[in-house]
């Protein structure tokens, strides 16, 4: 399948791999740029040191595109954007705030910029700073989140701009991906699927909680600090909804909590403490394959649909 994705990416196939914090390490992003889409690596609040080494290593595992996520919220965010020149990474995408003023110097070092939004304002104003092109993230993801639909965003973008779209959130299966290409996206960006890849470097217990998710298994905290994020039901995250619903926890006792709790999850699997993000598609995943079976198949389900 030929968009203008691939083409602008040099991949195989329309599907980037979401940048989920402490998850999208090398192993997970080399396998999926092998397996013919694009896989990110994510910068987070990194230190240079580590980020460095994640490059490189990503760089002797696969041959193909790969990119770096960057939270612009990140203390840390410039140092990050030098270091994707210094790296000569082949593809940059941003999250949680304008990334304008770092989209001349990547563009000039060869980058292509793909910033994560969740509005059409957004999206225009990214264009007009020489963006490549930009994810339509829709609610239905996993971790921070606006509050536009997937199926409601995605057109509203695609009519507003030139550049093409990639459409993110709730996308699991071929059917998503064709469906997002109706919508008018020219390729999906996809991060709950990934979870339960053989690949994927997440603690077994997070990898079970995603495999067991219900239709109704995820929950949305965070939304009075400002930072709503999608988590998979736990005791933990159903205690900070109970709390930011009843006024028990202020924002500040809020945010004390959950500090260092994605790590927990991901590292540790501690069900107390972590937070277990996801997307509400997460009720569709029964088992865990390689990235290339995964993509393979997801590619498949979606032209057998698209060639009707």
């Amino acid at each position: 399948m030929k968009t203008r994705i691939t083409e602008l990416l040099g991949c195989e196939y329309p599907i980037i791999q979401g940048g989920m914090a402490w998850v999208a390490e090398h192993t997970l992003a080399s396998a999926v740029s092998n397996a013919g889409g694009v896989g990110l690596i994510a910068g987070g609040s990194a230190p240079i040191d580590y980020l460095r080494d994640q490059i490189r290593k990503c760089k002797e595992e696969t041959s193909k595109p790969f990119g770096v996520n960057i939270m612009m919220m990140s203390p840390n965010a410039d140092d990050l954007a030098q270091l994707c020149i210094d790296e000569k990474v082949a593809v940059v995408t941003t999250g949680a705030g304008n990334p304008a003023k770092y989209i001349p110097a990547w563009k000039e070092a060869g980058i292509k910029v793909i910033p994560v939004i969740p509005s059409v304002a957004l999206a225009k104003r990214m264009e007009r700073a020489g963006a490549d092109a930009v994810v339509a993230e829709g609610t239905e993801s996993g971790g921070h989140i606006g509050e536009n639909t997937t199926m409601c965003l995605v057109p509203q973008v695609a009519d507003a701009l030139e550049i093409p779209v990639i459409a993110a959130g709730g996308i699991a299966d071929g059917r998503g991906i064709a469906a997002s290409f109706m919508l008018g996206a020219e390729g999906v960006q996809i991060g709950t699927r990934f979870l339960a890849s053989e690949e994927c470097q997440i603690h077994p217990t997070f990898k079970e909680l995603i495999l067991k998710a219900k239709d109704t298994d995820s929950v949305v905290t965070g939304r009075y600090t400002g930072h709503p994020c999608r988590n998979i039901k736990t005791k933990f995250s159903k205690k900070l909804a109970s709390g930011e619903k009843d006024g028990s926890l202020t924002p500040d006792e809020f945010e004390e909590l959950t500090l260092g709790s994605l790590r927990k999850a991901v590292q540790d699997g501690n069900l107390d403490e972590g937070s277990f993000l996801c997307g509400a598609i997460a009720g569709m995943i029964s088992d865990i394959k390689p990235c290339e079976t995964i993509v393979r198949e997801l590619m498949e389900q979606a032209e057998k649909l698209l060639s009707k």
